[in-house]
Order: C-alpha cells, then structure tokens, then sequence
C-alpha cells in the first residue's frame, strides 16, 4: 500500500493542495466535483497510488476572488498543474465537475490520456439541465443566500438525497465538506456554477470523440442531479468505453460502495 502524502505546490501565485500516494511517472490524477476536495479520493489513492489535488477554491487551495471558476479556467489550471508537476500522459479519475474539467482537457490533448475513468460526470452534452442545490445556487438573488446558507447541518442534510441510502453521507465525508466551505469556497461555487450553461457545456464536448483512451464510466444508478442516460450518452461517445451502472448507489458511488475503489484502480491499472 502506498504511503500517502500531503503537500502545497504553488501555481500562478496561488496554493494548490496535494495528496500523493506513490511515485509513478504516468500517475492516476484525481478531480474531485463541488462542493468537496481531495479527501474524496482516499480510498482509490491507498490502493492505488497517484496524485489528487484540491481544485482552486476548494478544499486547501487558493480561493481568490480574481481566480477564473469558469470551465475553461479550470482547464487551463489543470494544463497549468500538469506542467508543474512535469506530467506528460496521466491517468484520470475524475467526478462531477472534476470530469467536465478532465474530458474537456483530454478533448483538446487526448495524446496525453492513458486511461480514463469518469464518475457521474458533469454532462459535456446536449439535453443536460441543472438540478437540486445546483439550480437554486444559479438562480438570480436567491444563489448568495443557498451558498451562504451551507453550514455543517445543512450540507448533512442535503447529502440524504445524494446518497443511495435513507441517511446522510458519511460523517467524515460530510465533515471534510464543511470544514472547507468557506466564502472563497462559496464564491467559488457560485461563478462556477452561473458560468456553466448547459449550451457551453455541450460546446465544450465537442471533441469528446477525439478522446480513444480506454475509458470506464461509473454511474450511481439513483444520483438525484444527473440522470444515468448521461452515463450512456458519454459511453456512446468517447472513442473506447465501457459503461458500468452502480446499483444502491447515487452521485458519489464509491462511497455508498466503497468496493468500487478497487474497481477504479483495476481499470486505471491495466
């Protein structure tokens, strides 16, 4: 099992946190989604090994308020990250909007894509539209109150229905989200959701199929925010996929079934 490691790395004079495992040269690179951090990643990183990182506004890293938290810059940090970091072909691992930022990234360099895995991804197409906290946090006037209404209790709350099972989310799951929700985090949240239209994400997938990385997409069968018929959408599009639907679970499936950490590091693997 690889010794896990936590560091801060700077990039464009802001922090980036880290959590590596291992010392690959072509290491599986975990994205998390919002509103969570690297601590998604723990399980697959001590199986595993690789490198997960806090994507700005998140978790440890920078949350300045003149930071871009559009899709596209985003990609340019992992672009940016991936250089830092002297990485030239990856393995990805990526969940939610962390996904939106991988496959986009891959569309425009898919040399660079060893393997892939996407995890109840952000749709990069047509026919998606937001729901739950998401949709309210893009609603004129009332996205500031829902993001500075999110305190320990609340987001406790709103992981019932995230998970596959009648409770919340694991407490440490649960704990690491608040523990980090700070304004940067809310601020972050709320640019990044406003700029994200479902006709620029669908753009932003035009290239999907330039991507032949072999590519394992997971889906909880029961995510309340993106329906599995996009799982079968991104499993018709990329070059070579295989889709694997997740019953009893829901948007963060490897932890309402922690056995799928093996499953991901499996496919990452071979």
């Amino acid at each position: 099992m690889p010794a896990l490691s936590q560091e801060t790395v700077e990039i464009d004079d802001q922090p980036v946190f880290l959590r590596r495992a291992g010392d690959e040269q072509s290491p599986i690179v975990y994205l998390h989604g919002i509103p969570t951090s690297s601590f998604d990643w723990l399980s697959p990183l001590a199986l595993g090994g690789g490198i997960a990182v806090d994507l700005p506004g998140y978790g440890r890293s920078g949350k300045r308020g003149d930071l871009d938290y559009s899709l596209a810059g985003h990609v340019r940090f992992l672009d940016r990250l991936l250089d830092e970091l002297d990485l030239d072909r990856v393995r990805l691992c990526m969940h939610d909007w962390g996904a939106a930022i991988g496959l986009a990234w891959a569309g425009e360099q898919p040399e660079r894509v060893q393997r892939l895995v996407a995890i109840n991804a952000v749709p990069l197409l047509a026919g998606f539209r937001w729901r739950g906290p998401a949709r309210l946090v893009r609603t004129p006037f009332v996205g500031p109150i829902a993001v500075g209404a999110a305190t320990k209790r609340v987001l406790r709350h709103v992981s019932r229905r995230a998970s596959a099972g009648r409770g919340p989310m694991p407490e440490p799951f649960v704990a690491s989200v608040a523990d980090n929700f700070d304004l940067g985090t809310a601020r972050a949240t709320l640019q990044l959701l406003r700029s994200a239209s479902p006709e620029l994400l669908a753009q932003a997938g035009a290239k999907l199929g330039a991507i032949t990385a072999p590519a394992l997409v997971l889906w909880g069968r029961h995510d309340p925010y993106i329906p599995a018929r996009f799982g079968a959408g991104y499993a018709a599009t990329l070059g070579d996929a295989t889709l694997e639907v997740v019953e009893n679970a829901g948007h963060w499936p490897w932890i309402d079934q922690p056995e799928l950490a093996a499953r991901i590091v499996e496919h990452l693997s071979d």
